[in-house]
């Protein structure tokens, strides 16, 4: 299966022949470079898609004096590392060291302690994904990362702090409708009540086209099993290129004021995409032709019996119904103070709701009290989440992505 990855995203699914932010950090480049030069950083969920494009855009822009890389995918560091050292445009540190740890453990905190400060402290860690609502003990786990680890890093790095800080969010924050959105919210509010004691920013994302575990990117795995494509009809998405992804985090944690939430600006008319047409698409870049079945059953049976001279290739696609689910991207609500016009491709939102410290420790004990629950289920977890955030209106029907192709 030979596929010019990069090509295919610039052609079929953002349509851009250039970056979008290309000209922000072009007008930028200076400014970029003295923050970057000759500082030290540290990347935590740096083997994952997006936290490896933040990589990559910031040793383009500059020369960082030390750059340490944690995450628990071990194989993921090896081929960022890889990646890294095999690139022609890269600034490679000479201290350029990747840890597999988790950055709640123990030994995370001794590399801080005995390696830090650092001037720059990303944070990519997150569970992403609607499907791990799918029951109590998945939505423990998420909010546990998303949102109590990530005020014990705040905790853990106030007491040097980073000249700048950055923590990646969703735009499923915006009128959440699923628990991971909703924990992404709730960890805004967390990282910005500490904004005034060192600069922090955060991004609502677009989706990022063919990212680890998207489902795009189960399409290709798909093909090289031989299995048949699935996808939602009805639900429409914006997206941005790896490249892209890692661009936007590296202009909002650098050039952010504290308290800054950035977001792409794209249009819904022109830059939103189907899933189902990146599928038909890729399937016809490879010289297939989409054959869509009526069902799960069809499409698996059809995918058994391909052989190499097949050209149509069966396709399942469907009227969405789990849980969560949203029909449409948005990035800010009609409450929130947005700036359009302090970068050409990227919008602030400046009035984002910055609670008090105090504030923060009753929800965890909030938090931690329902989680030490006996009692414990979703429908708990929801009413919590409802109370903490007002704008959050779950989405139950009774299914989850784990039970759909």
């Amino acid at each position: 299966m030979l596929l010019n990855l990069d090509q295919f995203i610039t052609e079929h699914v953002t349509g851009r022949a250039k970056s979008l932010f290309q000209n922000d950090i072009d007008a930028n480049k200076e400014l970029l470079a003295k923050r970057i030069n000759g500082k030290s950083a540290l990347v935590i969920g740096g083997a994952g898609t997006i936290g490896s494009s933040f990589i990559k855009a910031v040793l383009k822009q500059g020369r960082l004096s030390r750059l340490y890389v944690v995450d628990t995918n071990e194989n993921g560091l090896t081929e960022l590392t890889r990646d890294v050292r095999s690139s022609t445009d890269l600034n490679v540190p000479e201290t350029f060291i990747t840890y597999p740890v988790n950055f709640g453990d123990t030994v995370f905190k001794k590399i801080w302690e005995r390696e830090g400060p650092f001037d720059i402290v990303t944070n990519f860690a997150a569970h992403k994904h609607v499907r791990s609502e799918k029951d109590h003990y998945s939505i423990e786990a998420m909010v546990d990362n998303n949102v109590l680890k990530a005020k014990q890093l705040l905790e853990l790095i106030s007491q040097t702090p980073p000249a700048h800080f950055f923590c990646v969010s969703t735009d499923k924050a915006a009128n959440p409708v699923n628990i991971m959105g909703a924990s992404k919210k709730l960890m805004e509010e967390v990282i910005l009540a500490y904004s005034q004691k060192f600069p922090i920013t955060t991004a609502r994302f677009a989706n990022v086209a063919f990212s680890n575990g998207s489902l795009p990117f189960g399409f290709l795995e798909r093909l090289k099993k031989r299995q048949p494509l699935s996808a939602p009809l009805d639900i429409k998405r914006f997206f941005v290129s790896p490249k892209e992804s890692g661009e936007i985090c590296m202009l909002a944690c650098l050039l952010g004021e504290s308290g800054d939430i950035f977001f792409p600006k794209l249009d819904p008319g022109r830059d939103m995409q189907t899933f189902t047409h990146i599928g038909d698409q890729l399937l016809r870049s490879l010289g297939f032709n989409p054959q869509l079945c009526q069902t799960e059953v069809e499409a698996r049976e059809l995918a058994a019996s391909l052989t190499d001279s097949n050209k149509s290739y069966p396709v399942y696609y469907f009227k969405s119904d789990t849980s969560g689910e949203k029909p449409f991207e948005e990035f800010y609500t009609e409450a929130e103070q947005i700036d359009v016009h302090r970068f050409e491709a990227l919008g602030v939102i400046q009035n984002s709701t910055k609670r008090h410290l105090g504030d923060i420790e009753i929800i965890f004990e909030d938090l931690h009290q329902l989680f030490y629950s006996d009692r414990l289920d979703k429908k708990m977890v929801v009413q919590l989440f409802s109370k903490l955030i007002p704008t959050f209106e779950h989405v139950e029907t009774g299914k989850s992505l784990d039970q759909k192709m």
